[in-house]
Formats: structure tokens, C-alpha cells, sequence
């Protein structure tokens, strides 16, 4: 069984995008798991993350705080805080806040390597 670690905010990586930002807790390249990646998605109202699959795993995404239009293939769903979604490998999707503040989001995914596609161009994208 694996070593139990704490996840140290000073440890957490962010990376930055023109809609908001994605903060990273544990994952392989973080070194804090060998089953999972887990972070939180900020999106900024009226903001929208892009359109995107996983090829290597599946993602389960948590609101925890505004209101999202969230798109799964060709279906949407409105969520607000408290709600959840699993996403199966493969599949487009992406979060667009449809309210007047920022989109929090718990993001978990069932591998410590995610893999991220662009569902426009075929290339890696968030």
C-alpha cells in the first residue's frame, strides 16, 4: 500500500490561462500519487475552459462554488455548487460560468498522468 503524504499548499502548482487558472494538489508530477490527479479549476464569469477530451482516464468534476453550463459531447447541463458530473474517458467536454462570479471547481482524475486533447485542433489543450 502506499505512503500516506500531505499536500502542502506551498507545494500546489497553478498554471494560468486567459479564462482563469488550474491549481494542482496531487498528481505523478507533483510525486504525491501514483493512482490520481487532483486540483481545483477557477473560471472567470462569462469565461469558458476549452473544449477538450482525456484519452487515458476519467474525470469526475465537483461545483463548489457559482453556476456552470457544462458541456458533454453534444448535451449540457446547468450545475451549481454542490452538484457533480463524471466524465468518461474520451469524451468533449467543457465548463462555461454562466454566473456573476468566479466558477470553483474540484477536479479529480483516475490516473497521476492525465492526458489533455484538444477537441478542435487534436492537440493538447486545458
Amino acid at each position: 500500500m502506499g505512503e500516506s503524504r500531505i499536500a502542502r499548499a506551498k507545494d500546489n502548482v497553478t498554471e494560468e490561462y486567459p479564462w482563469g487558472h488550474l491549481d494542482w494538489f496531487v498528481s505523478g508530477a507533483l510525486g504525491n500519487s501514483e493512482t490520481l490527479t487532483v486540483g481545483r479549476c477557477t473560471i472567470e464569469p462569462g469565461q469558458a475552459n476549452h473544449a477538450h477530451y482525456h484519452p487515458n482516464c476519467d474525470e469526475v468534476l465537483h461545483v463548489l462554488r457559482g453556476t456552470i453550463r457544462h458541456r458533454l459531447d453534444d448535451e449540457y447541463f446547468e450545475m451549481s455548487e454542490g452538484d457533480t458530473i463524471s466524465i468518461p474517458s474520451g469524451r468533449i467536454h467543457n465548463a462555461t460560468n454562466v454566473g456573476t462570479e468566479q466558477a470553483l471547481l474540484l477536479i479529480t482524475f483516475s490516473t497521476p498522468e492525465r492526458q489533455v486533447v484538444s477537441a478542435d485542433a487534436g492537440t493538447t489543450a486545458e
